[in-house]
């Protein structure tokens, strides 16, 4: 709470003011000041204090003062805080204030409610927990706002034209695929043949190729191949001959053996001379029977099958095989994977000639001596060897190629079928998705995703802060109706609140509700028709102001801080009626029993009277603005003498109803008490000083009765003895029942006369 207001100086009225310095401030503080003297000044140094905002201040600089404004209060409990250089070295928390401020911020602006009356509203509302609710709400909102900010700027780091179609999002979000280098190629390939689909459908799969073997095994049979029936001797004497005659012999003589036989002359063809007396020629026959013609022919046609499989166009259709072999599969690579023909046609001729002359050799040297036995060199062997090597190359190749025209009908296949544009797509997303977890990217999207995890957390937390808002909302805002209807029925207003609600708008949330006015609902926000009824034209000016204060009253009855709020009310019957001047008072009496402290200011010495009467003795203070020369002061207010006023109100009613044909009321019995209360002090101000007790003055006069200090004599302490038991029916603190004490006007006018005749002594 506040203590004492020691200093204000260059503002408003107040040039330098510490008279007040010294005057305590209790519970309940009443400030009387005519118009134009700073009391709204002093309304919004208060409410500067509160919210630690210098600007109601500073633009109250006083005019003409060459220094800034300085001010000084001292709070209930530690070191005073001071106002200078334009701000505050504290502020003073729980302060609650009403005046036109609060009516312009948070309930309406001349004749209208805005949106920003409705959203300060709604914080009002919600009071402290709910302000903390919707404080961590929007703390969260605003994170996740953070959060986005982040996230863009994380995404734009990441290349857009490496994400292609994908945003950065949905990029970060791809998983590893292990072999996307891959299925990029694949797509590619499929891709192409889609865009190639007529060469597709006409080129030609792969043929089978293969080499002729070498059949040793039959060769070397036919080398090691003679005739064993022939006679030994015979055979011995013909090779003995032969080899005397030098290489070709055999060949010679039996083509000589042949034309001897075929001409049928027993003469030699070379010589002439007879032959049928040489012993030669008969092992000749011998040699070169049927049987030895027979090896012959079967050797000629070993070489001829020799010549026919591994000579003449055989080796070059291999070649051309294996050329052919090597353009499709340059065309068919394109779009799927090959194995590669690799061989070297060069190389096969090479090894082929080697391995085929090698056998040839062999089967000519057989052939010039069919009779005799021939074996295969080593060397014949390695060269048929090497090309059996270089053939196999050729058979597994062209199995493999063969296996490849499954692949390549899927490939004609799919080009028929295939959509150019959707496997581009695939093929961009592919390769987004290689780029992906590539070392340059994977950091960023790292950072991304985390940024995006944690952002997830805040919604999830923000999604646990609108329940619980809503929740609160839910609970607090009809109870909040409910309070408000009760103050305006208090005020007699001619009108109460129907659905009030928080509602969400694009600023934010607020606060919404209809004035209900018999059976019609007006609507406070929104645009209204012209002609219609409005907040303008349903409530007048009383009627505004009696809600403004209803809000005010309500809002501190929900808050559960106000027994340390400091509450100060400025001028709150400004257009008020007189009935509701009454209800203002009663509930400013029981706002200084709840909160820590209230500060009334008022330029209505009646209406700050009234508060004073019936406020607690004990911590009430009064306090005036006034006129200090050209500026103002503050200073104590002997507010006693301004009662007399009221005392002369009651007196005048009291008579006014003994000279009328009325019958009496409740309001008149309890005047009497207010009556003989402001009596006594004037008369006997030794022993009733102002705001005692009836009594204990009774008792008083009684204990001096009969003495030379005596006060009232028996018979008229007697009276007023008599007359406070019939006043003491109709005050609560006198009477537990006081509300439903019955006033009878015979018993009334009775004790009026008697009041009024104690008073004329």
């Amino acid at each position: 709470m506040l203590d004492r207001i020691r200093l204000l100086r260059n503002i408003g009225q107040f040039d330098s003011v510490s008279s007040c310095a010294n005057i305590a401030l209790p519970r309940l503080v009443l400030v009387y000041a005519d118009n134009g003297r700073g009391k709204t000044t002093l309304s919004a140094v208060l409410r500067s204090l509160g919210t630690g905002d210098p600007i109601p201040i500073v633009e109250r600089h006083r005019v003409g003062a060459a220094n800034p404004p300085h001010v000084v209060v001292q709070p209930g409990s530690g070191a005073a805080i001071t106002f200078q250089d334009g701000a505050w070295t504290q502020a003073l928390p729980n302060v609650a204030v009403f005046d036109d401020v609060f009516v312009d911020e948070n309930v309406y602006s001349g004749l209208s409610v805005d949106p920003e009356h409705r959203q300060n509203l709604h914080e009002l509302i919600l009071g402290s927990q709910g302000v903390a609710l919707s404080k961590a709400f929007r703390a969260l909102v605003d994170r996740i706002e953070e959060h986005n900010r982040a996230l863009r700027q994380k995404g734009d780091a990441i290349p857009a034209n490496v994400r292609g179609s994908l945003n950065a999002e949905e990029f970060c979000a791809l998983q590893p695929r292990p072999a996307v280098d891959e299925e990029i190629q694949a797509a590619e390939r499929t891709l192409a043949a889609a865009r190639d689909q007529a060469s597709i459908r006409n080129a030609a799969a792969f043929d089978s190729l293969d080499l002729p073997t070498f059949d040793l095994a039959s060769t070397e049979a036919l080398l090691a191949r003679d005739l064993g029936s022939l006679d030994m001797a015979a055979v011995a004497r013909v090779q003995a001959h032969l080899a005397g005659i030098g290489a070709g012999a055999e060949n010679w003589i039996a083509d000589g053996m042949r034309r001897v036989q075929s001409s049928g002359s027993p003469a030699c063809p070379f010589c002439a001379q007879e032959l049928s007396g040489s012993p030669l020629v008969a092992y000749y026959r011998t040699y070169f029977s049927a049987a030895y013609e027979d090896l012959k022919r079967v050797i000629a046609r070993a070489i001829g099958d020799l010549d026919s499989t591994h000579s003449g166009a055989v080796p070059a259709a291999f070649e051309r095989g294996v050329r052919v072999w090597g353009e499709r599969r340059q065309f068919w690579s394109r779009f799927c994977d090959l194995p590669d023909v690799g061989l070297d046609t060069a190389v096969a001729a090479r090894v082929w000639l080697a391995a085929r002359d090698a056998v040839r050799n062999s089967l000519a040297a057989k052939q010039a001596a069919p009779l005799e036995r021939i074996e295969l060199s080593a060397g014949t062997r390695a060269a048929v060897e090497a090309f059996d090597r270089y053939r196999l190359r050729v058979d597994q190749l062209s199995e493999s190629l063969q296996a490849a025209n499954a692949t390549i009908r899927v490939v004609k296949e799919q080009a028929a079928s295939g959509n150019p544009a959707a496997l581009a797509a695939d093929i961009t997303r592919l390769k987004a998705l290689k780029a992906r977890f590539s070392p340059e990217l994977t950091p960023l999207c790292g950072a991304y995703l985390a940024e995006k995890k944690t952002k997830t957390e805040t919604e999830e937390k923000r999604a646990r802060a609108r329940e619980a808002l809503d929740a609160y909302r839910t609970s607090v805002f009809p109870s909040y109706e409910t309070a408000i209807n009760l103050y305006l029925g208090k005020f007699g207003a001619g009108f109460r609140l129907t659905n009030v609600a928080s509602s969400t708008t694009r600023a934010g949330s607020a606060c919404t509700y209809s004035v209900a006015i018999g059976n019609a609902s007006i609507p406070v926000g929104g645009s209204i028709g012209a002609g219609a009824p409005s907040f303008r034209t349903a409530l007048s000016a009383g009627d505004r102001n009696a809600l403004a204060l209803a809000f005010f009253f309500a809002i501190l009855d929900r808050d559960s801080s106000l027994k340390d709020k400091v509450v100060v009310i400025d001028d709150p019957i400004t257009s008020l009626d007189e009935h509701r001047k009454l209800t203002t008072v009663q509930e400013i009496r029981r706002l200084a029993g709840n909160a820590a402290q209230v500060i009334v200011l008022s330029h209505s010495k009646a209406f700050l009277c009234e508060i004073w009467e019936g406020a607690d003795k004990t911590c009430r203070e009064a306090l005036e603005i006034g006129r200090d020369g050209a500026g103002s002061t503050l200073r104590g207010w002997v507010i006693h003498h301004d009662l007399i006023t009221e005392h002369d109100r009651r007196h005048a009613q009291l008579r006014s109803y003994l000279e009328s044909s009325g019958s009496g009321s409740r309001k008149l019995a309890e005047a009497l008490r207010p009556v003989l209360e402001k009596f006594l002090p004037v008369v006997y101000p030794d022993h009733f000083a102002p705001g005692d007790v009836l009594g204990k003055f009774v008792n008083l006069c009684r204990q001096h009765i009969g003495g030379k200090d005596q006060i009232l004599d028996a018979q008229r302490t007697q009276e007023l003895d008599d007359i406070l038991s019939y006043a003491n029916k109709f005050h609560h603190e006198t009477n537990r029942a006081y509300e439903t004490e019955a006033v009878n006007d015979g018993e009334l006018v009775g004790f009026v006369q008697r009041t009024l005749a104690f008073t004329r002594h």
